[in-house]
């Protein structure tokens, strides 16, 4: 029994500790909490959808969900090889140039309009807080910090591993103007070394004034927000882009809702949507879309091209790996809906119509 207890209280002390390490991000506290507690959308402790939004459909339960990952673990989650990809010398670019460069999963640049902007970037190698574990599919790891130009405006969906990535983030402090994010998750960045200076931390429903032309509207989205054992304190976000040249959407994570077609009638329509389509699972639709609501939502955004992000770099479901975007283009044909599937790291113009590749068919 003595034994039994001293392991018990070894774990539990050695799990403190490790959650207690930087790249955990730290719970809002002090001015900022205040202002989360006076919200409207934080209710009872914590953040919350617009609609009732449970972690797992009906029927499904966290065990029918473990036994699937443990005993009918698919083949296929994984690329058999090395994926294609290209290496654009970002440093280099045209600045006159209007382009998009996807780095895989939801991690993407763009310039426009003579600025440059970063969205979730996760370049480190792997989505977790231990090393060895979510790491890149061979081949999607290509870029690095180094690899990247100075940023004008960094935008964070949400502070899930996947979209806020501790070692990408604070090695690019120095060189970020401005980061847009969501409620709370401020607290995190500012125990990373960013200045109060930097961010823009915002509500959703709220429209502001960049420079130069730009402009952003925070918009809802369906999911949830935690990097440990607290869930909810920070706010998950999509983003209306304004440029002098072209609206873009900026999807975070979200399962499909109202907000898409509320979006669509008092914000669109868009040149471009960039929305989530991967790691999805009929046990947890209501946090990411199917590939059937992703070609919806689209419609209801009023968006004239769509960009499926959220795949190719890391195995976060049980699908195939190249499910997304075969499911994707195949929803799409009876449409006039045009596709962005780049590879990863491939230049995608931003005002010009442009072909790909089915990349993902010559992979096992």
């Amino acid at each position: 029994m003595l034994t039994a207890t001293l392991i018990t209280l070894l774990t539990i002390f050695s799990v403190i500790v490790f959650i207690r390490q930087a790249q955990f991000g730290r719970t809002p506290k002090g001015a900022r909490l205040a202002k989360i507690k006076a919200s409207p959308n934080y209710r009872n402790g914590v953040f919350q959808n617009l609609n009732p939004t449970p972690d797992l459909t009906e029927g499904a339960t966290m065990l029918s969900v473990a036994k699937e990952f443990i005993f009918h673990k698919k083949e296929r989650n994984k690329p058999s090889k090395e994926l294609p990809t290209v290496k654009t010398d970002l440093l280099q670019l045209d600045p006159k140039k209007d382009v998009m460069v996807w780095f895989g999963h939801s991690s993407y640049f763009i310039q426009l309009d003579g600025k440059k902007i970063l969205v979730d970037p996760v370049l480190s190698g792997n989505a977790s807080p231990v090393s060895f574990t979510t790491k890149a599919f061979k081949g999607t790891n290509d870029y690095n910090v180094n690899d990247i130009p100075d940023i004008d405006y960094l935008f964070i969906t949400h502070d899930h591993w996947d979209h806020l990535d501790y070692r990408t983030v604070k090695q690019l402090q120095n060189r970020v103007r401005k980061v847009i994010c969501g409620l709370g998750t401020g607290e995190h960045l500012e125990r990373w070394g960013f200045t109060s200076e930097q961010l823009l931390e915002k509500d959703w429903n709220e429209s502001f004034t960049l420079e130069d032309g730009f402009s952003v509207t925070t918009v809802p989205a369906r999911h949830f927000s935690g990097r440990g054992f607290k869930r909810n304190k920070a706010l998950w976000m999509s983003y209306v882009l304004q440029a002098p040249s072209l609206k873009l959407f900026l999807g975070g994570d979200s399962g499909y809702d109202t907000h898409f077609a509320e979006a669509g009638e008092k914000l669109g329509p868009f040149d471009l949507a960039i929305l989530e389509n991967g790691q999805y699972d009929k046990s947890w639709k209501h946090i990411h879309m199917m590939p059937q609501e992703v070609l919806k939502a689209t419609q209801e955004l009023k968006a004239k091209k769509l960009f499926p992000v959220h795949s190719s770099k890391f195995a976060l479901a049980n699908h195939d790996w190249d499910e997304p975007l075969k499911k994707i283009t195949s929803l799409k044909q009876n449409t006039d809906l045009q596709l962005v599937t780049p590879r990863i790291g491939e230049i995608t113009y931003l005002k010009q119509d442009q072909k790909f590749s089915k990349w993902w068919e010559f992979i096992n």
